[in-house]
């Protein structure tokens, strides 16, 4: 049975030894397998034995700061490790092979996939470690990255633990499927096309999407289903049952794309995994209602903040004594 914690979204402080200085934030570069990578490292002041978290952004065009062109703003990334800093923890918050800073990184021939995240994800970890004279750093990812990041520490030295934040707990052609079918504003022909390219996805098959209605395109494209394929060979349970090490689950209990059933799937896939539910915390991480319009119109507030209790509930994890 996994280790349970509910962290109210009025949560005080977990920590009591918070860094009060301005943290130190500077640029960082690695070297992947398909070139160089770029993210910030965000050092609290004086803390010169702070445990540091590799922190892997989510799917899509997100940046290190966790926004995206589609409809996330506010820097959601950002504020996490500034909140983390506060507490005592660094952190170093990257782009994506292909995206952003790192955008002359490329992929190979058969293009973006598991493997090959994963791989940039080891190539941080041993950069971090040389730059930080760390015997091991903790990972931790959002959303898609928790999938990389799990594939990244099956045969990884020098990881302290795993902070796994609103990650599927499924493979992700159930996600995608729950995603759709839950939203009543689809319409049975979103439902019927949608369901027809996840068999096909799950038989490792390509296919004709160019009739798919217009707001399935960018999901089902000629361009994402090699990857679709890739990802959804993978269940996350099953990583984090091959996985060794301390793990902690965040998840939030308003989040309407990844719920807290995927949670408790990822917690109890072996003994010892902690849980942390955030009340009150969407998939953004931020305070947002349980109604589905509502929860998604925050993504693009600006001023909406960051759930309190997220922060507290990974530093206290990171810096227990073990």
């Amino acid at each position: 049975m996994f280790a349970r914690l509910i962290a109210a979204a009025a949560a005080t402080a977990l920590l009591a030894t918070a860094a009060q200085a301005a943290p130190t934030e500077t640029s960082v570069e690695a070297q992947g397998p398909g070139g160089l990578l770029r993210g910030t490292m965000l050092t609290p002041e004086g803390a010169t034995q702070a445990p540091v978290m590799l922190l892997i952004p989510g799917s899509g065009p997100t940046d290190r700061d966790g926004n995206n062109p589609l409809g996330v703003v506010g820097s959601p990334y950002r504020r996490l490790v500034e909140a983390l800093a506060a507490e005592g923890v660094a952190t170093v918050r990257v782009d994506k092979r292909g995206q952003f800073g790192s955008a002359q990184a490329t992929f190979d021939q058969t293009g973006p996939t598991v493997e090959a995240y994963a791989a940039d994800v080891r190539a941080w970890a041993a950069h971090i470690r040389d730059l930080t004279g760390r015997d091991c750093i903790w990972l931790g990812a959002h959303s898609e990255g928790v999938l990389m990041v799990l594939a990244a520490a099956q045969d990884l030295d020098g990881v302290c633990g795993l902070v796994l934040i609103a990650g599927g707990g499924r493979r992700l052609t159930d996600v995608i499927r729950e995603q759709i079918t839950s939203n009543p504003a689809n319409p049975p022909e979103v439902l019927e096309q949608t369901e027809r390219a996840l068999k096909a996805i799950e038989a490792g098959q390509r296919f004709d999407a160019s009739s798919f209605h217009p707001a399935l395109q960018p999901l089902f494209g000629p361009h994402a289903q090699s990857f679709l394929i890739n990802v959804s060979r993978y269940d996350p349970a099953d990583l984090v049952k091959g996985y060794r090490g301390p793990v902690l689950v965040v998840q939030g209990a308003t989040d309407v794309q990844v719920l807290v059933k995927d949670a408790e799937r990822l917690a109890g896939a072996r003994p010892g995994v902690e849980l942390a539910v955030i009340e009150g915390m969407n998939h953004v991480l931020r305070i947002a209602p349980a109604d589905r319009a509502a929860n998604i119109a925050s993504y693009a507030d600006p001023a909406a903040p960051l759930a309190p209790g997220v922060a507290e509930a990974i530093a206290a994890f990171v810096k227990a004594p073990r």
